[in-house]
């Protein structure tokens, strides 16, 4: 018996071998639109044209092509229904069990330089989303290939199945059809709102929040062996880490990618500075330092918690260079991204060959909005990229920060922004000496902070600034601060005991500041 299968597609890859087997060994009909019918035709194949079988011309200029009762009612015709097969005969229309439709280019469209809306507009399809939903619906008698990457699939299941296609099969490639046209409808919305704007602050509020990826990459496992994982490409074109170079190393992991995007994080912050380097582990800076070389930013990054650091990630805000490189294969790292890597540092690293380096230009670009997800739901908020005004900051003590101090408080609270709260932060000369993260209280991040910064060589504690990500509600801090030879402190303020923290600062001598905006990160 003759079935008839449609055929329109962009994406002319493996085209005509699919519709030359189809033809050739299952006797399929091809009824076709547009460029495939033309090249169907080239290759010396059959083919009815969609206007021929319809009677219905294309139209304005291509946009009207397959929507037109003929094509949709034999697509949606439940075959085991009589009521079904008596409208197809009164209305002369055949049933069709095969559709073979893929969409427009509308991301490799907008992924281009220069495309302006009317041209990406016209790349939005409508009659291809119509045929694929179709036929994904009724796919108890339809098999729908919405992808060529789907084709080898088919002809393997033809034949294996004596030229038809079992019901499990055709399941699947209706879930493959509806995730696709949720993720090309996603690509409109998300480039339709860039381009027409957000809408003010309450944007967030829309009433549905859609995620996609693409591209997907299994990854070895997550956070632990017996947790599956995969990493997916978000947008119409590979940013952020999907357009990292990796120039050597193993393939990189879950752990990796979530420590790589802290450690990002944090170096953006410093991409405009001197030489900066970052020390990330366990999603934490265990080292910041500024300097005006490079390998001696990073030798003062590592210094800051060099038993942190043994496996670590490092974050550079210049190009390695040889000097560099040589220090980086000193220590146990599993990872170095930089905005690039000169030839020499490159072939010194290359003896560290499970050491996965890679090279991403713009370290800055990050994500506009944070998503967590709950059970039974998920979290959205603004990503905290609110610009330092050191003009708003309060100088709240009797004695006054000198230039030098403003600066290092500056860094401090650059740095300790990006430590998961509850947060404190020690730093002089541009370095980090001691970091508290993540405790329950803030007394213990300040214990743990301090401590480290009083294991330092050569009284390096005496004179450092300290920074809180959160208000002081009591004077405890402050005195375990200047105690240990803390010099002047940054916190929010907002405490109603506010005055406690600053009344302590004043008797014993010290600086503090208030910012007026709390970085808490959990």
């Amino acid at each position: 018996m003759t079935r008839i299968a449609l055929l329109s597609t962009s994406d002319k890859t493996g085209l005509v071998n699919l519709a030359r087997t189809l033809v050739e060994k299952y006797q399929f009909q091809l009824i076709s639109s547009g460029g495939t019918a033309k090249v169907l035709a080239e290759a010396n194949l059959p083919v009815t044209k969609v206007s021929d079988y319809t009677g219905a011309p294309e139209i304005l200029g291509g946009r009207v092509k397959t929507l037109h009762p003929k094509v949709h009612g034999g697509i949606l015709a439940q075959t085991d229904l009589a009521q079904d097969n008596q409208d197809l005969q009164n209305n002369q229309i055949q049933s069709i069990a095969l559709v073979v439709v893929n969409l427009y280019p509308f991301e490799q469209t907008i992924a281009q330089e220069h495309v302006s809306l009317e041209e990406a507009i016209e790349q939005i399809d409508i009659g291809g989303p119509t045929l694929i939903r179709a036929a994904a619906k009724n796919h108890k008698h339809v098999t729908i290939l919405s992808s060529p990457d789907q084709y080898a699939a088919c002809l393997d299941e033809l034949e294996a199945n004596g030229g038809e296609t079992r019901l499990k099969f055709r399941r699947s490639l209706a879930l493959a059809a509806f995730q696709h046209t949720q993720a090309y409808d996603l690509a409109i919305s998300n480039y339709l709102t860039g381009q027409f704007g957000q809408q003010a602050e309450d944007e967030l509020a829309k009433p549905n929040y859609e995620l996609s990826g693409h591209n997907p990459k299994v990854l070895r496992y997550g956070e632990n062996p017996h947790q599956p994982a995969t990493w997916y490409q978000s947008g119409s074109k590979a940013t952020g880490w999907s357009a990292a170079q990796q120039l050597q190393g193993k393939e990189l992991s879950y752990n990796n990618l979530l420590d790589l995007e802290a450690a990002r994080r944090i170096v953006a912050e410093f991409v405009a500075d001197r030489p900066s380097a970052v020390l990330v582990k366990h999603n934490n800076p265990c080292g910041v330092a500024i300097a005006d070389d490079l390998v001696i930013a990073y030798q003062k990054a590592l210094a800051a918690d060099s038993i942190s650091a043994f496996g670590g990630i490092v974050a550079l805000n210049r190009a390695i260079d040889a000097a560099t490189a040589a220090k980086l294969t000193e220590t146990f790292l599993e990872c170095v991204v930089a905005p690039a890597c000169k030839p020499a540092a490159q072939e010194i690293l290359q003896r560290k060959s499970k050491l996965r380096v890679l090279t991403l230009p713009d370290l800055a670009q990050g994500t506009a909005e944070n998503v967590r997800l709950i059970a039974g739901g998920l979290l959205v908020q603004k990503s905290d990229q609110m610009p330092i005004h050191v003009d708003d900051w309060q100088i709240a003590t009797k004695k006054q920060p000198t230039a030098d101090q403003m600066e290092e408080l500056m860094f401090a609270w650059r740095v300790v922004r990006h430590v998961k709260s509850n947060a404190i932060l020690v730093s002089r000369d541009r370095q980090t000496l001691g970091i508290g993260a993540g405790q329950m209280n803030r007394v213990g991040a300040a214990q743990i902070a301090l401590s480290l910064a009083a294991e330092k060589p050569g009284q390096a504690i005496q004179g450092a600034v300290l920074a809180s990500d959160g208000f002081l509600p009591f004077d405890d801090t402050v005195k375990a601060a200047a105690a240990a030879g803390i010099t002047a402190i940054i916190q929010p303020g907002g405490s109603i005991r506010d005055q406690d923290s600053i009344q302590a600062a004043d008797e014993l001598g010290m600086v503090m500041v208030l910012t007026g905006v709390r970085h808490f990160l959990h």
